[in-house]
């Protein structure tokens, strides 16, 4: 006989956390191998001696770390997907009743904690997974971002050498040593063409570094007028 599935809400029932997630799953591993309790020490001088409780600075740092590995950044949207996740509120430690903090609570903490505690955090976090075997050693990462410059295209100038280019090829003769007669005034098509080649040129910042000077030069090939910010 054919099987239906009928959702009945039930008010009492028996149910244990631990036994939903596996024990391969990554958040109960990560749960069993970092040890938290260093945040409590290192977070009470932000705390007062009365008044309502906050939320545990451990919760608020585990929270912090699952918006990082699934990539959120709204709290708001971190304590929707955690609410809906049974193996991150067996990471956090919160039962399916339990409610759990407000996005704005997360939010204000946030502002409220220095930095030297996140970095205390991370310090200690990659010593533990150091000492537990899960480093390797072997790589390391570096981080960069590429920030654009605040400077103006139309204020850069190409670097020009002091004496004759060096080098064989009808590319760099220059004209000085051409007979009068071969010379031509450019039309203003070829004008046009050539102004477009250099403005197409100062966007790709495409300048060679010139120098018959034997002493060497910074890398930078570009130079601005007074007025330019460069960054």
């Amino acid at each position: 006989m054919q099987g239906h599935q009928h959702y009945r809400e039930k008010t009492l029932f028996e149910f244990r956390l631990p036994e939903r997630v596996p024990t391969s799953n990554f958040y109960r591993r990560l749960k069993d191998f970092l040890d938290w309790e260093f945040l409590y020490e290192a977070t009470e001088k932000y705390y007062g001696k009365c008044g309502h409780q906050s939320i545990d600075p451990v919760v608020f740092f585990k929270l912090v770390l699952v918006g990082y590995l699934e990539n959120i950044a709204s709290d708001r949207k971190l304590i929707e997907h955690c609410a809906m996740r049974l193996d991150i509120l067996y990471f956090l430690g919160y039962n399916l009743d339990e409610p759990l903090p407000w996005h704005s609570t997360v939010s204000r903490t946030r502002q409220l904690l220095g930095k030297e505690i996140f970095e205390a955090l991370f310090e200690q976090v990659l010593a533990q997974c150091v000492a537990k075997g899960m480093v390797a050693r072997e790589r390391q990462c570096i981080d960069s971002a590429f920030v654009k410059a605040n400077a103006s295209l139309d204020s850069l100038e190409e670097k020009q050498p002091n004496g004759a280019i060096p080098g064989p090829g009808p590319q760099l003769a220059t004209s000085e040593n051409e007979p009068e007669e071969n010379q031509q005034e450019p039309s203003d098509q070829e004008s046009k063409r050539r102004a477009k080649l250099d403005r197409s040129n100062l966007e790709q910042r495409t300048f060679p570094r010139l120098s018959t000077s034997p002493t060497p030069e910074p890398p930078a090939a570009l130079a601005g007028n007074s007025k330019a910010q460069t960054g």
